[in-house]
C-alpha cells in the first residue's frame, strides 16, 4: 500500500467529526490493487476502516458510481450475500468534491490465483462450493423486497447491456481498434437471444479476488466491489465468472485454462454451472456461447476503459492500466474462439464472411 493523496489524507479531520466511531484518524494508506475506484485503509482510534472514492479527472457517463456500490451493499445487509456494513455516503458536493463512502474493514483473505496454489485439493473444493453457493442465493434475491425495484431495467437485459458496453468502448477507442472486436460486437447483435423473462441483482464482476474469504471455513464474508451491480440476467454473473476457466494461468492472466483442475480439486466449468443449476432448481441453459462472448467483450471494453484513463492520465495504477490494454486483443481472440465453436454447431461461419 501507499500513502493517500494529499486531498484524501486532508480528509482526516471531517471523517473524525462525521463518523465519532472511528476517533482520531492515524493514517490513510492506498490499497495498490483496484483500477476502477481508487480505494484506502484508514487507521484510526476506532479501528480499521475503508473509504472508496470516485477517480479524479473526467469519467464516461455512468461509470464509478460509488452511490449505487453504497446502495447495495446497505440494501444486502441482513441476507445471505455477505457485504461490508455500510457508514456513510458523501456526495460530489461534498469535502473531496467528488463521491465516496466508508464502510467497515473486514478481515479474512483475498485470493488472486484462481488455482489456489496455498490450498489443498479438499480446500480448494470447499473454497468453489462457497463461491457457487454465495451466487446462487444472490440471484434468488427479490430485488422488490430489498427496496432495489427502481435498481435498473430488468428487461432484455443482454440488448441494452450490449449497447451500452459498446458505447464505452467506442468511446475508450485507441487508434486503429481491434479488429477481433468489430467482429465480435457484430456477432453478438446478430446472434442476441430472446429475452427469456429471468431478472434479478447481478453482481457485475463477480469473481474470486472480488471476495474476502474465512481462512479457515473456507466461506465467503464479504463480497466487494460491485460498482457494476445492476438488476439484470442471472446468467451474466455465471458466464463472466466462468470466464476464468478459459483464461490462461500466465503472465497478467489469472485463469484456470491449462490446470490440472482435477487433480486440484477444483470443479470443471460444466460441473460449476451444474451446482449453480441444481441451487436454482434449473433445468440447465441455453445460449451459453453468447453469455460467454458476451462476457468476453465486457471485460475487455472494461479494460479498454482503464487503458483509456491511462492515456488520459487518470489512471489509479498506470502499470497494471497498461498491462489492461495489451490484454484486450486477447480476450477479443478468445471470444471468437467461443463463436467459432458456436457456428460449428449451428452450422454458421461468422468468422469467414466477415473477413
Amino acid at each position: 500500500m501507499t500513502k493517500a493523496s494529499p486531498e484524501v489524507a486532508a480528509l482526516a479531520p471531517w471523517l473524525s467529526a462525521n463518523l465519532p466511531e472511528l476517533g482520531r484518524v492515524d493514517a490513510m494508506r492506498k490499497f495498490g490493487d483496484g483500477q476502477s475506484n481508487p480505494t484506502y485503509l484508514i487507521e484510526a482510534e476506532g479501528g480499521r476502516f475503508v473509504l472508496r472514492a470516485q477517480p479524479p479527472g473526467k469519467l464516461l457517463k455512468g461509470a464509478h458510481r460509488v452511490d449505487r456500490e453504497y446502495r447495495v451493499m446497505q440494501a444486502l445487509a441482513d441476507t445471505d450475500v455477505p457485504v461490508p456494513r455500510m457508514l456513510l455516503l458523501s456526495g460530489e458536493d461534498g469535502p473531496l468534491e467528488r463521491m465516496f463512502f466508508v464502510m467497515e474493514y473486514v478481515e479474512g483473505a483475498i485470493c488472486w490465483d484462481p488455482a489456489l496454489p496455498e490450498l489443498d485439493a479438499s480446500q480448494r473444493a470447499r473454497m468453489y462450493d462457497a463461491m457457487n453457493h454465495t451466487l446462487a442465493s444472490l440471484h434468488d434475491l427479490d430485488p422488490a423486497a430489498l427496496g432495489l425495484e427502481d435498481y435498473g431495467r430488468p428487461g432484455d437485459y443482454f440488448a441494452r447491456q450490449l449497447a451500452t458496453w459498446t458505447r464505452q468502448y467506442r468511446a475508450s477507442e485507441t487508434d486503429g481498434g481491434h479488429r477481433d472486436i468489430d467482429r465480435l460486437i457484430d456477432w453478438l447483435n446478430e446472434n442476441l437471444p430472446p429475452d427469456d423473462g429471468q431478472a434479478g441483482l447481478v453482481h457485475g464482476d463477480y469473481r474470486l479476488d472480488n471476495m474476502i474469504f474465512d481462512p479457515d471455513a473456507l466461506t465467503v464474508r464479504a463480497v466487494l466491489d460491485w460498482e457494476l451491480s445492476t438488476l439484470g440476467h442471472p446468467y451474466a454473473d455465471l458466464a463472466y465468472q466462468c470466464m476464468q476457466w478459459r483464461l490462461p494461468n500466465e503472465g497478467s492472466f489469472r485463469g484456470l485454462a491449462g490446470v490440472d483442475r482435477e487433480a486440484l480439486g477444483i470443479p470443471d466449468e460444466a460441473s460449476y454451472v451444474a451446482a449453480y443449476c441444481a441451487r436454482r432448481g434449473l433445468d440447465g441453459i441455453e445460449n451459453w456461447s453468447y453469455y460467454v462472448a458476451f462476457s468476453f467483450f465486457r471485460l475487455a471494453a472494461i479494460l479498454q476503459g482503464v487503458y483509456r484513463r491511462w492515456l488520459d492520465g487518470n489512471a489509479s495504477n498506470a502499470e497494471t492500466a497498461q498491462r489492461y490494454g495489451a490484454a484486450v486483443p486477447v480476450l477479443a481472440e478468445l471470444a471468437m474462439e467461443e463463436v467459432r465453436r458456436a457456428d460449428r454447431r449451428t452450422g454458421s461461419d461468422y468468422s469467414s464472411h466477415s473477413q
